[in-house]
């Protein structure tokens, strides 16, 4: 197998080898991904570590095997503010290294200054500073037993999301789609889920009982995706007009913000306990 890591603050997985294609996905800096093919020079086609494949600019790679081995036995944290900037010196008139989402992953070189100013590695070898606020765990798997820790997470990370705009394919802290809000919102607390809108064999979402429904469960309708929050409230991403990102709706009919075309179009309640 073949791999590379993603050199580009947000990696554009495209349904055809196109800039003008349908955008299916994104892709975090920092993680590493699986060489499947090469339609073209300019072209590949990838896997994420989540499973999902797309083809991505080649520019927007790295693939030399050395600086892959190292990033790999590297100490990484992820980046959790919503945007953030990689500085070439602890101090804000350092140069601009790079920009990153919530998301993207860095190798920390040490602890942090007085001023809270931490070093960190890029994957391409380059070093900058970024504020140790701004990163945060590095989380990879998850316990059953944390049940009520990950209900939380989850539905707080899809809250720091809360007014971003849609964007089809988006799953970025500058545009999102339903379904890249819950499986990133997942994905941050360590928890795999799929990427669309649709539970899928092989990953740990299953349905369950519309009654058993908690904070943090998936609410699935035709072709759309939501978190429910509890007091039946859920929080999504829709392209509805005057919503046009990511917003709290209601299930019960007596709320301001209760949607009827979605409340009566529920096809299953999905969780991962």
């Amino acid at each position: 197998m073949k791999y590379a890591l993603v050199n580009c603050p947000i990696l554009s997985l495209m349904k055809e080898t196109t800039k003008d294609s349908e955008l299916q996905d994104e892709d975090f800096y920092g993680y590493k991904v699986e060489i499947l093919s090469q339609p073209s020079p300019d072209w590949y086609e990838i896997r994420t570590h989540y499973n999902y494949t797309g083809f991505v600019e080649a520019s927007d790679l790295l693939l030399e095997e050395e600086k892959i081995h190292s990033w790999d036995k590297a100490y990484k944290m992820i980046v959790i503010q919503a945007y953030a900037d990689v500085l070439s010196m602890p101090k804000f008139q350092g140069h601009h290294r790079i920009s990153l989402t919530r998301g993207a992953l860095l190798s920390v070189i040490g602890g942090a200054d007085e001023n809270g100013w931490v070093k960190v590695g890029l994957c391409d070898g380059r070093e900058g500073y970024i504020k140790e606020k701004f990163l945060g765990e590095y989380i990879t798997t998850w316990n059953p037993c944390d049940e009520e820790w990950i209900r939380y997470q989850v539905v707080n990370t899809a809250l720091s999301y809360l007014g971003t705009q849609y964007r089809w394919g988006g799953k970025s802290s500058l545009g999102i789609d339903c379904s890249g809000l819950c499986s990133v919102a997942y994905m941050l607390s360590g928890v795999i889920i799929y990427r669309d809108a649709k539970i899928m064999k092989g990953f740990p979402m299953h349905e369950i009982a519309y009654e058993n429904m908690k904070p943090g469960d998936l609410l699935f309708f035709p072709d759309h995706v939501a978190m429910y929050m509890g007091n039946d409230k859920y929080v999504h991403s829709t392209g509805k007009n005057g919503s046009d990102g990511v917003v709290i709706n209601s299930l019960n009919p007596n709320d301001e913000d209760y949607r009827e075309d979605l409340a009566k179009s529920i096809k299953a309640v999905g969780s991962i306990f």
